[in-house]
């Protein structure tokens, strides 16, 4: 037993009562979830209100619903590192206070620019989100652990996008466009003030309780760590950050645009959309759950920890992939919303198990910036879709057959890279 073992004896503690605050922390991270989503979602929601009052067209409407997607990309890098730095106590509550200043801000806009600007700026602000509730889980859980508490993380967002259209329409109808951007951003700071109070780090006894031997290993004196940047040069790196493309492609052509399809391509009218639209996200919150639940059973099985993650990575983007490609040619529609539903629920079964992932093949001070650069290279893909969706609908004067024969395709392409070239490159530590 090493010393700093000998020195936390644990012999008669009960794991459950010492470190339960982390499930806490676990819950309030799903809240802050919800409303981190809730502040992306509003603009798509008051979209038409606002393209009337400015007198906006449909392509700067547009240029404002890809405006957050690529500042979120790229700072998605220094967040990683930030949180790594700083730790997720301190980076989760700057980055709910100024996204929740930002979304108040944006109430006072009066013109294309300024909401433009504030977009940008949304993005930039949401970057250290995932990144943080990644690191409180690599603190908090060890690695058999781990993939539950971050798959229900990642259900917040699933939850906004399925309550978002009637809570969102319903505060618009109420007090106008602005009094929702108001309201939402005044519950961001509610979170980033009870985080302040709540969260902790664990101690060290807490550490060797919840993590046993894979505590010590870390305690052992290693070789020189890769700075930050030297993860561009893993092989892993950019196979991560293809992968996460491939999968968030397809999960953005749905946020982006869904609803436009059910209407124009299916026929269905606005009150029906509604119920229609959230039916896919629904399927979502189970999705990123079964992702993580599967994971940790096959580790608890004996199955390797990278194999038990990407099992559910590569199985779920492969079944959204044979649900969403026949879309394109499915002319009922209520198989076709079955299978958009299957293929959303699907897509969402890696996204959890992605961020674990990272915790499990980077080192301990690396693990928000790899998942970082991971979520950039997912973002990345959120980016484009909605722009390539629009350019295909305009070309094709409304058919979505390509739509979904590319979301396929690179679902198939996330798949292949997570399945074949991610694997756990780090050096055993000598017992």
């Amino acid at each position: 037993m090493s010393q700093a073992s000998a020195e936390i004896d644990a012999s008669t503690e009960k794991p459950g009562r010492n470190v339960r605050i982390r499930w806490y922390l676990i819950a309030l991270l799903v809240i802050g979830g919800i409303v981190n989503y809730l502040d992306r979602n509003n603009l798509s929601i008051a979209n038409t209100t606002i393209a009337k009052e400015f007198g906006l067209n449909a392509l700067q409407m547009g240029l404002l619903l890809s405006a957050f997607s690529w500042p979120y990309a790229i700072a998605n890098l220094p967040a990683g590192y930030l949180v790594d730095r700083f730790g997720p106590k301190k980076m989760f509550a700057w980055a709910a206070g100024l996204w929740s200043i930002v979304s108040m801000l944006s109430s006072l806009a009066n013109s294309f620019g300024f909401l433009y600007a504030a977009r940008v700026a949304l993005g930039v602000a949401e970057s250290p989100f995932f990144t943080s509730g990644l690191k409180v889980a690599d603190k908090w859980f060890n690695k058999t652990e781990r993939a539950l508490p971050v798959s229900i993380v990642n259900t917040g967002s699933q939850i906004a996008n399925a309550i978002a259209p009637p809570l969102l329409t319903f505060l618009m109808l109420t007090m106008s466009w602005r009094g929702m951007f108001l309201v939402v951003g005044a519950l961001g700071i509610v979170i980033a003030l009870v985080w302040l109070r709540v969260y902790r780090d664990p101690t060290l006894k807490e550490q060797f309780i919840i993590k046993g031997a894979e505590f010590e290993a870390q305690l052992q004196p290693k070789e020189k760590q890769a700075g930050w940047g030297e993860l561009l040069t893993k092989k892993n790196t950019w196979f991560m950050v293809i992968g996460a493309f491939g999968i968030f492609y397809t999960v953005w052509v749905y946020l982006t645009w869904l609803p436009s399809y059910l209407q124009t391509a299916r026929g269905f009218s606005l009150s029906q959309i509604g119920w229609l639209a959230g039916l896919p996200f629904l399927c979502g919150i189970a999705g990123v759950l079964a992702g993580g639940i599967f994971s940790g059973k096959a580790i608890a099985r004996g199955i390797p920890v990278v194999r038990a993650r990407k099992i559910p990575i590569v199985g779920g983007a492969l079944l959204a992939a044979a649900a969403v490609l026949p879309v394109a040619y499915v002319e009922n529609t209520a198989l076709a919303i079955v299978l958009l539903s299957l293929g959303y629920f699907a897509a969402q079964v890696p996204i959890g198990v992605l961020w674990t992932l990272a915790s499990d093949i980077a080192e301990p001070n690396q693990v928000a910036s790899l998942g970082a650069i991971q979520n950039f290279g997912g973002f990345l893909g959120a980016a484009v879709a909605p722009i390539v969706t629009g350019l295909i609908l305009d070309a094709t004067g409304g058919n979505y057959t390509m739509v979904f024969l590319i979301g396929g395709v690179l679902l198939i392409v996330g798949a292949v890279s997570y399945g074949f070239f991610v694997k756990d490159r780090r050096k055993p530590v000598a017992a």
